[in-house]
């Protein structure tokens, strides 16, 4: 399994998957509540980081919008 620190970085998409199962595990129970707590808060800490990513992704593309109108504000010709 991969780690959510910055030694071993993990994509957003490994993160979301890993996530999923995570919350199908929780929801099928079976777990002893020192499994279910050790799973919630794995859970916890992946959505943190899927947060983290859609925040940078949502910034790229505010700055690239931003260049893009910069762009079509300057002077015509």
């Amino acid at each position: 399994m991969t780690g959510t620190d910055d030694a071993d970085p993990i994509s957003y998409e490994a993160a979301r998957t890993e996530l999923a199962e995570i919350v199908k595990q929780l929801e099928s129970g079976g777990q002893s509540l020192e499994e279910s707590l050790a799973l919630w808060e794995r859970g916890e800490r992946l959505a943190d980081l899927c947060q983290q990513w859609l925040d940078g992704a949502a910034a790229r593309l505010d700055e690239a919008i931003a260049a893009h109108d910069a762009d079509d504000a300057g002077p015509r010709e």
